[in-house]
Formats: structure tokens, sequence, C-alpha cells
């Protein structure tokens, strides 16, 4: 089955991410949002359609985007993480009365696909056999952290059956959820994998260092390093290296947190790097409900619990502190004094107000760095890099 993911209007505001990457193309879960759909179909994605800006968008694992969607592809919403369940046969796709996906009955041109009117339902043909989706609404990016415990803990039993990991026993293993290693990853001694409130799967290439407790539910993505401390209710893209105290953080992959410094109830985009002993606050003095930045103004995201949502590239220079529920726009390479709760995409500095970060030297420290995980910058990722940085909102 064929089928493409669809930013809509909201999607297009979920920033920090949504100015570097379609929504699809986040973690929600053990999987990519793009990922759960393929499971969801039982087919392959073609491509995306989001903002314009995006146009370029180049990752060597990901589709890129489409010009126009054809008939007969299924058009799936990205601010939907469908369960990995199989979906039953139809043409359109609800879930809680919303309709989440449904099979174009004509071409759809991109541009048509955006706005602030454009609905799945317009896009129903009249007596479309339907069916109920089960998964998680992804209203506004802190989503991400709310389902998260949820998400991982349907997830794994069903990825790790799929992957035919193995059941881990032994001393090393606490709790009646049951502990998953896919072949080829390493849990060295000295480990304690803590599954009382979760199941934990351990990819492939992937390694866990002695002198860790890690805690379900939790994943460690394919050729991840776990360094030590205490990790707990996490999932980690690929090519990540975690180490310090984390909870309830989500790795869109190709990360590094590798040092000292508490991470908590936060996401963070690719290409992120933590300097040492940066640390997020993940709750308020007065216990109370966390606001959180928004293109339309501050918002009550109805958390106690959340850190910071961090964008594509961000930089920290070490011992950063950042504030309960900040917000750091991707490209962002601060340092020194605590930055305010929301940042720019591309800000550059100690202290705001930041200067902007020249676009041929944020292009080179983004060569660089992706150059140590073997993934080169196509001339077309530079293309999509530079509409992002010409696109940048302003907080």
């Amino acid at each position: 089955m064929r089928f493409a993911c669809w930013d809509d209007a909201t999607a297009s505001r979920f920033e920090p991410f949504a100015l570097t990457r379609p929504v699809s193309e986040a973690r929600a879960g053990a999987l990519l949002v793009r990922e759960r759909w393929a499971w969801a179909l039982g087919g392959e994605a073609m491509g995306f359609v989001a903002a314009p800006h995006l146009a370029e968008f180049d990752e060597p694992w990901a589709p890129g985007a489409l010009a126009a969607v054809p008939a007969g592809t299924v058009l799936a919403h990205a601010r939907f993480a469908p369960s990995l369940a199989r979906a039953a046969a139809a043409d359109a796709w609800t879930h809680e009365g919303r309709c989440v996906a449904v099979r174009l009955a004509r071409d759809v041109p991109a541009e048509a696909l955006r706005g602030d009117a454009v609905t799945l339902e317009a896009l129903t043909p009249p007596g479309a056999a339907t069916a109920e989706v089960a998964g998680w609404w992804l209203d506004a990016p802190w989503d991400l952290v709310r389902h998260l415990p949820a998400m991982l803990a349907a997830d794994v039993p069903v990825l790790a059956k799929a992957l035919k990991a193995k059941a881990l026993g032994g001393s090393a293993v606490r709790g009646a959820h049951t502990v998953y290693v896919e072949e080829g990853a390493e849990v060295e001694p000295y480990v304690l994998l803590d599954a009382h409130a979760g199941p934990i799967l351990i990819r492939r290439g992937a390694v866990v260092q002695a002198y860790t407790r890690l805690v379900g539910p939790a994943v460690v993505g394919l050729d991840s390093t776990v360094v030590g401390d205490r990790i707990a209710s996490v999932s980690i893209g690929e090519r990540c290296k975690v180490h310090g105290e984390v909870s309830s953080t989500v790795f869109f992959g190709h990360a590094n947190k590798a040092h000292d410094g508490f991470g908590g109830h936060s996401v963070l985009g690719r290409w992120v790097n933590l300097g040492a002993g940066t640390t997020t606050s993940n709750l308020k003095n007065t216990y109370g409900s966390v606001q959180c930045w928004t293109p339309g103004g501050l918002a009550d995201t109805g958390l106690q619990f959340l850190g910071s949502l961090l964008g594509d590239h961000v930089k920290t220079g070490i011992g950063l502190q950042l504030t309960t529920g900040s917000v750091l726009g991707a490209g962002a390479n601060v340092f020194d004094a605590m930055p305010p709760r929301v940042v720019a995409p591309f800000s550059w500095g100690s202290h705001a107000p930041y200067e902007l970060f020249a676009l041929e030297k944020f292009v080179a420290v983004a060569e660089r760095m992706m150059g140590r995980r073997a993934v080169s910058m196509t001339p077309k990722a530079r293309r999509w890099l530079e509409a992002a940085h010409a696109a940048r909102w302003r907080a």
C-alpha cells in the first residue's frame, strides 16, 4: 500500500522541529511517525507533504517532499501516531471521531493540501468504507513527552517479536516486564535492567555500558551507546550517545548527551549536542502546570513535568542550565549564561540578545558533526538547511 504523510497547518507550527523537518520524521514512542504508519498500513511511504521550505528536505533514511499525491495513495496525518497493530482494510481511517488517513480518489497537488482550512474529512469520498485506528494524537510538540510511557509500553513487545529479539534473564534483570535484546546488541557486566514499570528493548549494534541503570519502558536504538547513570523511560534513536541522569526523554537520532547533567521530560532533535553539565529543569518550584512557547504565544501544556524542546542541530556549551519548558530553535548554538525560555533558530552567543549564526559557519559545523557519524551533507541537504535558515522564526 502506498502512503504519504501530511503536515496540516498545525503541524507546520510544530516548533522547534517543523522548521527543519516534517512532523512525520519526528520520533513518537519507539519509532518515527512515518514508520508507525508503515506498520499500521502495511505499506511504504512514497513521500510527504509539508511546508514549502521543506521541499529540499534530504535525509538518507527518509523519503522526500511530493509536488502532488497521486490518486489511490493513502494520505496519512503526520500528527497522529498510530499503534503498531495492522489497521483494518478501508478507504478512510478515524480515531475518536477525527479522520487520520484517507485513500485519495484523485490526484491532489501539494499546494492544495496547505492552509488552515484543509482537512482529511473534506478529502474523504462520500460513502467511503471507514475503520477505527488505535493510537495517539500529537496536538502539540510536548505530546511526544506526554504519551511517551504509554507508547513505549505498547511498542516494545510488538517490535521485539518482529525483530526476533531474545528475552534476557538473569541477575541483571529486575521486575515483571520483559527485557529484549536484539542480536548484535551488547549489555556489559554490572548493568541493571529495571523492568518494574515497563519493558525494555535494546536494538542491534547498541551498547549499554557498565554501571548503567536502564529503567523501562525504554528503547535503545540502533548503534546507540548508553554510557552509565540512571536512564529511565527513554526513546533513544539511532547513533546516539547518552550519559548522565535522563528520564522521559526522546532522542530523534544522531544526538549526543555524552556527559553528566540532568535531562528530563525533553525532546532532542537530530544532530543535537549537549555540552558537559548541560541540565534541564523539568519541574517548576510551584509544582504547577508548565507553560511553553509556541508560534501563537505561551500555551499551558497541562503537564507538571516538562523540560526542554531542542530543535535539530542545537548545540549547548558546558554547564548550561535550561529553564522549565524551554524551547531552543533549530541551529541555535548557545553557551555561558542561562538562555531565556525561548531561543530563536540559528541564534549564536553567550547571552541574549543573540547574534545570528551565519549560514556558512552553521553549515560548516553541521557538516563536521554529520561526518563524525559517516553522514554526508548532499547539495540538496544544503539547500534544505539554507531554506530553513531563510525561513527562521523570531521569538
